[in-house]
C-alpha cells in the first residue's frame, strides 16, 4: 500500500472546516523528471528528423553558405548571376522591410535554394555510387579500376560522413527487377519428361500472363518503397495461421565457453542493461554499421513491440517508447521499472529489482502460470477488457520481455554434446507456455547465469538480431563487467519501489483454451529433433588458404552430406539478405546447381582428385555468383513470389506459379553473421524444414570453428539430426581431404626434418 500512496501525486479531504489539500512532493517530482526526459526525447527524435532530411548535408552546412553568399556579395560579386535580384523583383513590398533587408531576404531564399539543389545532387551521387555492385564480382587478385576508384570513394564518404550515424536510408536503392531464371535452377532435380513439362509451362507463362503480371508489379516498384517487403512479411508471416513456436521464432545463444557470471539476477541486470544502451543507440541514430550501408528499417521495431493475432491476420504493433521491461518468474508476471526520475537504473539496481522478483514467495493466480502458450499454440486475442487487458498491455507494450528460467542450461557435464542440444530446445521453445512469443524477442536468464533469448521473425530476419545480441554480450561481459564477487557494478537506491506484480482473473473457458493450445505447442515441441554442435577441426582460415569461399565450401558440403544422407539431390534454400536497398530482407540462393550435382557425383563415385578439384572449382564460382546474384537484387524467388501475389490480387491462375511456390524446401540453410566478436554463439536461424527435410544453420567463428544447427522431425523416419550432423562432419573433412594435394615423399621428409 505504500507504494500505491506514493504514486498519487496529491489528495484532498472534505471536512467541516473546507477542504484538507495535501500535496506528495516526492510523486510531483518524479512526474516532473519523467516529463523532462519524454521531452528530450521528442526533441531528440526531432532532430534526428531534421539530420536525416538533409542528409548527406548537414544543418551547419546551410548556414555556411549563407555566410560564403553574403561574402561574394559585400565584395561586390553576384554569384547568383543575377537571381537574387530576380527573387527581390518578386518578393511582396512592406512598408517595413528595408531595401537592404529586401536585399537580406532574397539571399537568404536564394541560398536555401542552393542548399537544397546541392542536397539532391549529392543524394543523386551517392544513389549512383551504391548501385554499383560489380565489387562483388570481381575475381580474387585482380580488382578493376573502376572498384578501385569506387573503393576510395566509399572510404571517403565514410570519412566525411559516416553512412550509419545519423543518415538517411533513402539513399539505399529500389530492388531491382530479376529475369526469370528459373529452369535451370531445377534442371538437376528433374527428370527428362519432369523438365520438358516446366519449360513448356514457363515458357506459356512468359509469353502470356506473364507480362501482365510484371507490368503490375513495375507500377508497385515505381510507387512502393519495395516491391517485395511488404508482401513478404505480410503473407510469409503476418497471415501465417499456424503456431510461430519453432515454425517461425528463432534463437540466440550465450557464450558457449564462457558464463561471466554465475548469478542468474546479476547477469539479467547486466544483460537488461545491455539492451536498453542498445535502443538508445537505435533511437538516436547510431547503431554501428559496416564499411557498406545496409538498410537498417528492421531496427525501428526492435524494441516496444508486440506481434497481436488476429482472425485472418496478425498486427505488429509498436510504441515509441517503453520505460519497463516485463518479467516472467515462476508462473508470476512482473512489470519493472527500468527508468526512475528520467535515468536508466544502473545494472546493479536492476540487479536488486530482479532479486526481488526471485526472492518473492507469492503462488501464480489461477491459470496465470501457463498463460504464455496463447502465443505458442493456437494464438488467439482474448482480453479486451478489465484487470487482464491492463496486465496484457504491460506485457505488449514493455520494451521486451524477460525469462527467469528455475533450469540450468549449457554446454556443462559429463554430456556436453547432449546438454547443448538441451539448452537450444529451451531457447527454441521452453515449456512452451514460460516466453511470450508473439514479443519482438524475449531473453531467457537460466539459474547458472547462462542466458539467450528468442525472438519473432516477422519485423526482422536473424542478421539484424545478431547484431544486437553480440552487442549485448560484448557490453554485458567487457564494458559493463561484473565485481569479484560476480554481482554488478553501481551502486543501489534502497528507495525503489518494488516491481509490480501483474494481476489477472482468468475466466474457466480460457483456461480451457489455454490447455488446448499448450497441448497443441508440446506436440510441436517434442517433434523437434535438434543438434547443436561445434565443427573445430578447421574453420574459414583453412578454407580461405585455398581461395576459396567459406560460404560455397560450406554448401557444398552439405550437399555431399544430404545426398550421402538421402541418396538424392534436392530443391535447396539459402538465405541471402538484401538490405543493400531500401527496405530489403531476404533473397534465395538455389544452392543446388548442376555443377555442385556433377562435383557430388564425381566424389561419390571416386574420380581421381584432379577432376574433383576442377569440378569443385566450378560449383564454387557457381555458388559465389548465385549469392551474389542474390545480394544484388537478381534473385528469382521474391520475385517469383510477387508475381503470384498479383494473380491472385486479379483472380487468375497460373499453372506455373502454383507449381513453382508449392515445391518442398528439402534442405533450409542459413549463415548467421558474427560481425564483432569470436567468443559468441550468435542467434542461430532455425529454419523449420518440411515434414521430410533438414533444417541448417551455420556460423562461421573466428578462424578455426564453425556451429552447427541441424534440426527435423521425429515424427519422419527417415530423418535424423545426429546423423546428418556426422554426415556434415564428414563431408567438410572429404572435402577438404579432396582439395588438399597430397604431399610428395621429398616434401614430406622436409617435414619430419622441420619438425
Amino acid at each position: 500500500m505504500a507504494e500505491a500512496h506514493q504514486a498519487v501525486a496529491f489528495q484532498f479531504t472534505i471536512t467541516p472546516e473546507g477542504i484538507d489539500l495535501r500535496l506528495s512532493y516526492q510523486a510531483l517530482s518524479q512526474i516532473y523528471l519523467s516529463g523532462l526526459r519524454s521531452w528530450k526525447k521528442r526533441i531528440s527524435r526531432m532532430r534526428n528528423r531534421v539530420i536525416k532530411g538533409v542528409y548527406p548535408a548537414s544543418p551547419s552546412s546551410w548556414l555556411f553558405v549563407v555566410i560564403a553568399i553574403l561574402a561574394t556579395m559585400y565584395m561586390r560579386s553576384d554569384p547568383s548571376m543575377g537571381l537574387i535580384a530576380k527573387i527581390q523583383e518578386h518578393l511582396p513590398v512592406s512598408l517595413s522591410l528595408s531595401v537592404q533587408g529586401q536585399t537580406m531576404l532574397s539571399v537568404l531564399v536564394f541560398s536555401t535554394l542552393l542548399w537544397l539543389s546541392l542536397i539532391l545532387t549529392l543524394r543523386f551521387c551517392l544513389k549512383l555510387l551504391l548501385s554499383y555492385h560489380r565489387w562483388m564480382f570481381e575475381q580474387h587478385g585482380h580488382i578493376s579500376t573502376t572498384t578501385k576508384v569506387w573503393v576510395v570513394c566509399m572510404l571517403c564518404q565514410r570519412r566525411w560522413r559516416p553512412f550509419n550515424e545519423e543518415t538517411s536510408h533513402s539513399s539505399i536503392l529500389f530492388l531491382f527487377f530479376p529475369p526469370v531464371v528459373y529452369l535451370e535452377s531445377v534442371r538437376p532435380l528433374l527428370s527428362g519428361p519432369g523438365f520438358q513439362r516446366m519449360t513448356v509451362l514457363a515458357a506459356q507463362f512468359e509469353n502470356s500472363l506473364g507480362n501482365r503480371l510484371q507490368r503490375y508489379l513495375k507500377l508497385k516498384a515505381l510507387w512502393a518503397t519495395n516491391y517485395v517487403s511488404d508482401w513478404w512479411e505480410e503473407y510469409i508471416y503476418l497471415r501465417g495461421r499456424g503456431p510461430i513456436m519453432v515454425n517461425s521464432n528463432y534463437y540466440g545463444m550465450d557464450f558457449l565457453y564462457v558464463t561471466p557470471t554465475p548469478i542468474q539476477a546479476a547477469r539479467a541486470g547486466n544483460t537488461i542493461t545491455a539492451l536498453l544502451l542498445y535502443r538508445r543507440k537505435v533511437n538516436s541514430d547510431r547503431v554501428p554499421g559496416t564499411v557498406i550501408p545496409l538498410c537498417a528499417a528492421q531496427c525501428e521495431r526492435m524494441f516496444n513491440t508486440t506481434r497481436t493475432p488476429g482472425e485472418e491476420t496478425d498486427v505488429l504493433q509498436h510504441w515509441q517508447d517503453s520505460e519497463f521491461v516485463t518479467v516472467y518468474h515462476r508462473g508470476r508476471y512482473f512489470r519493472l521499472w527500468v527508468y526512475k526520475a528520467g535515468r536508466l537504473l544502473s545494472p546493479r539496481e536492476i540487479e536488486y529489482q530482479i532479486q526481488r522478483i526471485l526472492d518473492d514467495p507469492s503462488p501464480p493466480g489461477p491459470g496465470e502460470d501457463r498463460l504464455g502458450a496463447l502465443t505458442a499454440g493456437d494464438r488467439k486475442q482474448y482480453f479486451s477488457s478489465g484487470v487482464n487487458k491492463r496486465s496484457l498491455d504491460c506485457i505488449e507494450r514493455a520494451a521486451f520481455f524477460v525469462t527467469l528460467d528455475d533450469e540450468e542450461q549449457g554446454m556443462m557435464g559429463e554430456d556436453p554434446v547432449g546438454n547443448l542440444d538441451r539448452y537450444a530446445k529451451s531457447l527454441l521453445h521452453g515449456k512452451c507456455y514460460d516466453r511470450w512469443f508473439d514479443k519482438s524477442f524475449s531473453v531467457v536468464v537460466y539459474k547458472n547465469g547462462k542466458n539467450g533469448l528468442n525472438a519473432e521473425h516477422s519485423w526482422a530476419d536473424a542478421p539484424t538480431v545478431a547484431h544486437l545480441w553480440e552487442f549485448t554480450l560484448a557490453t554485458d561481459a567487457f564494458q559493463l563487467g561484473y565485481t569479484e564477487d560476480g554481482h554488478c557494478k553501481g551502486e543501489v537506491e534502497r528507495s525503489l519501489p518494488p516491481p509490480q506484480r501483474l494481476t489477472w482473473d482468468i475466466p474457466v473457458e480460457v483456461q480451457e483454451q489455454v490447455s488446448i493450445s499448450l497441448s497443441v505447442a508440446q506436440a510441436l515441441a517434442d517433434d523437434v529433433d535438434c543438434h547443436v554442435f561445434p565443427f573445430r577441426d578447421f574453420g574459414k582460415g583453412r578454407i580461405k588458404k585455398l581461395k576459396i569461399s567459406p560460404d560455397a565450401f560450406i554448401q557444398l558440403a552439405l550437399q555431399l552430406a544430404y545426398y550421402r544422407d538421402r541418396k538424392t539431390f534436392c530443391l535447396t534454400y539459402e538465405a541471402s539478405m538484401t538490405r543493400l536497398f531500401r527496405e530489403g530482407r531476404t533473397e534465395t540462393v538455389r544452392s543446388c546447381s548442376n555443377e555442385g550435382c556433377a562435383f557430388v557425383k564425381a566424389v561419390e563415385s571416386g574420380e581421381g582428385p584432379e577432376h574433383c578439384r576442377r569440378l569443385f572449382r566450378l560449383a564454387a564460382e557457381k555458388h559465389q555468383n548465385l549469392y551474389r546474384l542474390a545480394m544484388t537484387g537478381s534473385g528469382i524467388d521474391r520475385h517469383l513470389f510477387c508475381l503470384y501475389v498479383v494473380s491472385k490480387y486479379l483472380g487468375v491462375e497460373s499453372p506455373f506459379l502454383t507449381e513453382v511456390l508449392s515445391e518442398p524446401w528439402r534442405l533450409s540453410t542459413s549463415q548467421t553473421p558474427v560481425q564483432q566478436l569470436e567468443l559468441t554463439h550468435t542467434p542461430t536461424q532455425t529454419h523449420t524444414p518440411f515434414y521430410d527435410g533438414y533444417g541448417v544453420s551455420y556460423i562461421i567463428v573466428g578462424e578455426d570453428m564453425i556451429n552447427y544447427h541441424v534440426s527435423c522431425k521425429h515424427s519422419f523416419s527417415e530423418t535424423d539430426s545426429h546423423r546428418f550432423g556426422a554426415q556434415i562432419s564428414r563431408a567438410l573433412l572429404d572435402l577438404l581431404s579432396v582439395l588438399t594435394p597430397a604431399k610428395t615423399e621429398n616434401s614430406q621428409a622436409q617435414d619430419k626434418k622441420q619438425q
